[in-house]
């Protein structure tokens, strides 16, 4: 089945407290937006992501979701059900089979959870992923009396990702609107009202929801409890010059008097920073990966390079916490280009810019750096990885 999911981010979430919407507030440095979006675009069974997001929002969700690939987003309507509505309504030129509904308030869904719900996607027209009550569960009346306990052998908490056959999911929420009805809290309600039987898979008590400053603080602890995997990587590359008007550095061009020799666009800082991730990851080097006897890379654009390697961190749930580079030249001149060189970088990678560090020193004349003939550069790379033994 070809299963697309629908991320649900229009709210404001003023519960939360704070100046931003609870999701793009930070977790450890990452917008919640960004890991919840990223669980679902790295996952190999989800088609395509589509967004839904607050049209006040848009500068916000463009910072935040640099580097990841999703459909545009789609602006959201006042309640959940019409952003949710309105997303479904995006993915029709894609014709998904099955459709995969997430709260974005939800940024610890797991590869593990996605895959339940693709499975129950392709086993039932409509399932929810449910946690067992564990506490006594009671009725009350308007001045909270308590009116009556409820078997909680029956009562489930209910969760998102919630799993559903696209078109019957997109039919009840047409009937929906044409009827008035734009009251309902998720969109298994939704079914149940339309008709559709509803089944239930396992759930995840990870998989919390953040609607409260207390919620944040919870999860942020969370995140340092399992985000203890700090890993450094170092790379280095150099580059003869050979006749040429510019060099590339870090994916700018630069004006010189010569290129650089290489097999793809011989940018030095870009290759030590692939090396520097790589080497994090301890997954070989850029060589392993380009080899410079395939002509497939001769002339290549070094950023494919780079978005290879920014592409295995997010695979290994990774985040890049830091990269520094030394680029080792007597020229040309770093420093005029030193920001908008950090700026590509970080443009590339998907992280703050102030989180790119770009210095650059001569050799004091000494060695074939020192007489002009070539460039160096070194970059370390820091990183963040959940803990594995």
């Amino acid at each position: 089945m070809k299963v697309a999911a629908v991320v649900v981010a229009a709210g404001r979430g003023v519960r939360a407290g704070g100046s931003l919407p609870k999701q793009y507030r930070p977790l450890l440095g990452e917008p919640v937006i960004k890991a919840v979006l990223g669980a679902f675009s790295r996952h190999p069974g989800i088609a395509v992501v589509q967004p839904v997001i607050h049209p006040q929002d848009r500068d916000l969700y463009e910072g935040a979701t640099k580097g990841l690939a999703l459909l545009d987003a789609v602006s959201g309507a006042p309640s959940r059900q019409g952003s949710v509505r309105a997303g479904l309504e995006a993915l029709q030129p894609y014709t998904p089979d099955g459709v995969l509904v997430h709260d974005a308030a939800r940024p610890f869904v797991s590869e593990a959870l996605i895959t339940r719900a693709l499975t129950a996607t392709g086993a039932s027209v409509a399932a929810v992923p449910v946690l067992a009550a564990t506490d006594t569960v009671k009725t009350v009346d308007a001045l909270g009396v308590v009116t009556g306990t409820i078997d909680r052998q029956t009562v489930r908490m209910v969760q998102t990702p919630q799993a559903f056959r696209y078109a019957v999911l997109l039919d009840a929420h047409r009937r929906a609107h044409a009827a008035g009805r734009d009251d309902f809290t998720d969109d298994a309600a939704l079914a149940e009202w339309a008709g559709v039987k509803v089944a239930t898979f396992e759930g995840e008590t990870g998989n919390m929801k953040l609607t409260s400053d207390e919620d944040f603080a919870r999860a942020q602890a969370l995140l340092i409890g399992q985000v203890t995997d700090v890993r450094t990587g170092f790379g280095f590359d150099v580059h003869q010059f050979a006749a040429g008007d510019h060099v590339m550095l870090g994916g700018v061009r630069v004006p010189h008097g010569r290129g650089l020799s290489g097999h793809s666009d011989a940018d030095v800082v870009l290759h030590a920073l692939v090396d520097a991730l790589l080497g994090a990851l301890a997954e070989g080097d850029i060589g392993a990966h380009f080899p410079p006897t395939d002509p497939q890379w001769r002339g290549a654009s070094s950023d494919r390079f780079l978005i290879f390697a920014v592409e295995r961190v997010r695979a290994r749930r990774a985040h890049i916490s830091n990269l520094d580079v030394t680029v080792v030249c007597e020229a040309p001149r770093i420093a005029p280009y030193r920001d908008l060189i950090r700026a590509r970088i970080a443009e590339i990678t998907g992280i703050a810019i102030d989180r790119v560090a770009l210095k650059a020193t001569t050799s004091e004349k000494m060695g074939f750096l020192g007489r002009g003939e070539g460039m160096a550069a070194f970059a370390t790379a820091t990183l963040r990885l959940p803990w594995s033994n």
